[in-house]
């Protein structure tokens, strides 16, 4: 089992380096963006990546998941994936441009921004050209090298970004002319990838991908309008600077959402790959134990010092403009909602391994439906507050859905006596410090004592005692061997 899990953390650690040296270069991007984009700018900004993210659903409509699921029959999945992506993107992407001032009339945007659907549309474009290449790293373990593309374009956006916005100031444009960039950068460094191209293109092949990956789309949509459907609907009812206010504040739960996002890069292959294993499930099960163990610490430490961080002055200047502060409130929320996000990626390796995606899609649906009825009936009493409260309400039904009915299908022994135990210590010491807002030193000395509270309650088994006892028995042999 530990050899397992050493596995599964190597590939996290490596996705994860690379995704959390990207992300943290995008965040660099968040200070600099309240520094040179007035709310109501950076609201702008906020919707239309809305729209962008919610659109890549419909772009890529699960083919790189049944890719993935595929990935036995490569030779002839890779070509037929990829040549049915770039017939459905062209269609989509002319639809988008042909009416331009239609579509960004009513999205909120009002027409005079229709040049703004042309950057969406051709990001769009670009970033579904390297979809399947991305997924066929993942599945071949070319862990470094999809960090290595990945990173490369990111470093390419966080550096126009500067050079457009602050050097020739382009305003909010400056946004998207670099991500296009280095959208289609990314496209060109993957082009070593596209020789599989080369493979036979097969149209059984494709039905049995279109079949798996179908059902995923409305689950796609549903799971993508809890992550950003706020900021629209905000946008109509509120104005551009409560958006812009609310997407930096949103942001700043950078960190929990870093790492769901580069667990769940190693979680599934990682999962399909030992499926058949007899025992697979036990496994699993530890899997979502030591998630939650981590995952709790780091929402405290977060919560605790986030408002410090984004208060932090250099040379006479906030690293968030003062603008933006009156939202740090949502942060431990937006913070529990990504950890939830966690949990509900880890109940999903029941529903896949059986191949039961009509799960998800309930689950998804009903996640968005949360959120959308959250956000109109929240927003208006509460601002930002009640989106942030709509989204972590949404994932947490669908974590509890899908927990229910993956259970019948592939059951996997969750160790919710340890986990309630978890979460009852991170309540008991998040809850003073969050309502009293005591100094650094004592909200380090609360974060510091989580985790000895943990070993201390019998939280911890004792083979994994011993295998901590071990690690840092190691650790401090390497520090102490001579060089």
């Amino acid at each position: 089992m530990f050899k397992d899990l050493k596995a599964l953390g190597k590939e996290s650690l490596i996705y994860g380096l690379s995704t959390v040296g990207a992300r943290l270069l995008n965040f660099i991007l968040l200070p600099f963006y309240t520094h040179y984009l007035v709310p109501a700018d950076y609201g702008v900004v906020a919707a239309v990546f809305s729209y962008i993210a919610f659109l890549n659903i419909v772009y890529h409509y699960g083919m790189d998941q049944s890719y993935m699921r595929h990935y036995a029959d490569r030779e002839k999945a890779f070509p037929s994936a990829f040549a049915c992506l770039a017939g459905t993107s062209l269609l989509l992407t002319v639809l988008l441009c042909a009416a331009a001032p239609f579509w960004a009339e009513v999205s909120g945007l009002g027409a005079g921004n229709s040049r703004l659907v042309w950057y969406a549309a051709a990001i769009l474009l670009l970033d579904t050209v390297t979809i399947i290449p991305f997924a066929d790293l993942r599945m071949r373990h070319r862990a470094l090298r999809f960090a290595g593309v990945r990173t490369a374009s990111i470093v390419i956006n966080v550096a126009l970004n500067v050079v457009f916005l602050r050097y020739m100031g382009l305003g909010l444009e400056s946004v998207f002319l670099a991500n296009l960039v280095s959208s289609a950068a990314a496209a060109l460094l993957l082009a070593p990838e596209l020789r599989a191209l080369a493979g036979k293109f097969d149209l059984p092949v494709l039905r049995q991908l279109l079949a798996f990956a179908l059902p995923l789309l409305p689950a796609g949509l549903g799971s993508m309008a809890v992550q950003v459907l706020d900021r629209p609907i905000m946008l109509h009812l509120a104005d551009t600077a409560s958006v812009g206010v609310y997407q930096a504040n949103y942001r700043l739960g950078i960190f929990m959402m870093l790492v769901v996002s580069m667990f769940d890069q190693a979680w599934r292959p990682f999962f399909i790959e030992r499926s058949h294993r007899p025992d697979a499930a036990p496994v699993f099960a530890r899997v979502l134990t030591w998630f939650c163990f981590g995952g709790l610490w780091l929402w405290l430490g977060l919560s605790f010092f986030i408002g410090d961080l984004a208060r932090l002055s250099v040379a006479g200047v906030n690293l968030i403009h003062p603008d933006y502060w009156s939202g740090l409130g949502i942060v431990p929320l937006v913070l529990a909602a990504y950890l939830l996000n966690g949990v509900y990626v880890n109940f999903l390796a029941p529903v896949i391994i059986a191949k039961r995606t009509g799960v998800i899609l309930s689950a998804t649906l009903a996640g968005a439906a949360v959120s959308v009825a959250g956000n109109f009936a929240l927003i208006p009493p509460f601002g930002m507050y009640g989106a942030a409260w709509a989204v972590f309400l949404s994932y947490l039904v669908m974590a509890v859905l899908v927990y229910f009915r993956g259970r019948a299908f592939y059951p996997v022994p969750y160790e919710f006596g340890r986990l309630t135990g978890g979460l009852a210590a991170a309540a008991a010491f998040g809850a003073p410090v969050l309502l009293l807002s005591p100094g650094l030193a004592l909200k380090a000395v609360v974060f510091l004592a989580f985790p000895a509270a943990v070993w201390r309650l019998g939280l911890l088994r004792p083979e994994e005692k011993e295998a901590v006892l071990r690690r840092l028995a190691a650790l401090r042999g390497q520090k102490t061997a001579p060089r």
